[in-house]
């Protein structure tokens, strides 16, 4: 099938080559105006200016109408996989309670946990694939899912089980990280030692086994998980071939950052609470900051210092966070808007961030993130806009008008 795409406006993202983007190259968003865009088989096959449109015999001619055209967002953290909603404790937020508070008496991570493991698998499958589906229509190409709601051997190993089907029956690409460390169950409250020893000597043997992650990740977090806590588990993850992406710095300056450099993370994610040490380490690292402003947003917490970040030529990418607890949405349209509003990014810093850095943080940029050829034709097609800032700037009104994945309409 070969597809001819005429008349768009705004063809952003275009790009020779994939390079991990840093600090003042964010700023940089290649465009063609008065664009066409040819796609063979579902893949990026050729673009250029409409002055140029190659002649040749196209099964189907497209017209944009004017439209603009941008890679679908590579959401590269969430925890689509989840049993139950948690609104009660959006009113005990609204009410005066913390993130702290809630997870002290038994709520936050916990109460999905126990939500989960009375689920079963087919049932978590049925609701996180509802939930793809959407935010597929919402523009996202690509994302990532974390398990850390089972907290138990049997059930992290369902949660995973449960990625690997959806990996099978949707059409984008999806990672599954092992987020065993995500809190520490009831069961092991007083025995944090133990249920370290769990997730080491139980549960990433059988992963391995079964193939049922990507990455691994830890929550680097006080009254979570030490940073010599995350060492170990890092350490002995390393066996497994399983690269780290890690929780840090949301609720303070844990060492999550200084951590996930030193063992190569290929992301640490938050970055709500940094100084002028984890900022240094980041920037003087391979490692990709993932900015997840809804989270903040929803926690009503700070925001993570974007422009700290980039000045010291930081690589950020920006990410939904889609959880029950803390950033209930999986709208990237928003995230980018947010990004820009509380975050400080510029426009065309946070759709980098969200596009091909954001393919960068999941190990995919060889198949998405920009309009380049032999990429994958997953695309964002707008309704008439008048700029690129015109995309974060109108964030009450739905700017997508359509989305393409693998060169089809869905």
């Amino acid at each position: 099938m070969l597809i001819l795409i005429t008349n768009i406006h705004y063809l952003l993202n275009v790009r020779q080559s994939n390079e991990l983007l840093r600090g003042k190259q964010m700023q940089h968003l290649p465009t063609i105006e008065n664009a066409y865009l040819v796609i063979e088989n579902g893949m990026i096959e050729d673009m250029g200016s409409m002055n140029n449109v190659p002649q040749k015999n196209f099964d189907t001619v497209y017209d944009a109408k004017h439209a603009s055209i941008l890679p679908t967002w590579s959401d590269s953290h969430t925890h689509i996989v989840f049993a139950k909603t948690r609104e009660q404790e959006f009113v005990d937020k609204l009410n005066g309670l913390s993130y702290a508070d809630i997870a002290a008496r038994g709520g936050g991570i916990l109460n999905s946990a126990t939500a989960l493991q009375s689920t079963s698998e087919q049932q978590l499958y049925e609701a996180a694939k509802k939930r793809i589906e959407e935010v597929m229509q919402l523009g996202t190409g690509a994302i990532e899912i974390k398990s850390g709601y089972g907290l138990t051997v049997a059930n992290e190993i369902k949660m995973l089980r449960v990625i690997q089907q959806l990996k099978a029956s949707l059409p984008i690409p999806i990672k599954a990280t092992f987020l065993g460390a995500h809190a520490i169950p009831l069961t092991h409250r007083n025995n944090k030692q133990g249920y370290i020893e769990l997730v080491i000597n139980e549960m990433l043997p059988l992963i391995a086994k079964e193939q049922l992650a990507d990455f691994v990740d830890v929550f680097c977090e006080h009254n979570f998980f030490s940073v010599t806590d995350t060492e170990i588990i890092l350490e002995a993850a390393y066996k497994y071939n399983l690269r780290p992406k890690i929780h840090a710095n949301q609720l303070s300056v844990s060492g999550g950052v200084e951590v996930g450099v030193k063992h190569k993370a290929l992301s640490v994610d938050h970055l709500e609470d940094m100084n002028e040490k984890s900022i240094h380490a980041l920037a003087n690292s391979n490692t990709i900051g993932t900015i997840l402003p809804t989270a903040a947003f929803f926690l009503r917490m700070q925001y993570a210092p974007v422009r700290n970040m980039l000045n010291e030529n930081c690589a950020l990418a920006l990410a939904s966070d889609y959880n029950p607890g803390s950033s209930p949405s999986g709208n990237m349209n928003f995230v980018v808007a947010l990004a820009c509003i509380q975050n400080e990014f510029l426009p065309e810093e946070a759709i980098n961030a969200a596009t091909i850095n954001g393919a960068f943080a999941m190990n995919i940029e060889n198949e998405l993130g920009s309009i380049t050829v032999g990429k994958k034709a997953n695309l964002i097609f707008t309704k008439p806009i008048p700029s690129v800032a015109y995309i974060p700037y109108h964030f009450g009104s739905p700017v997508i008008d359509k989305v393409m994945i693998n060169g089809n309409w869905i």
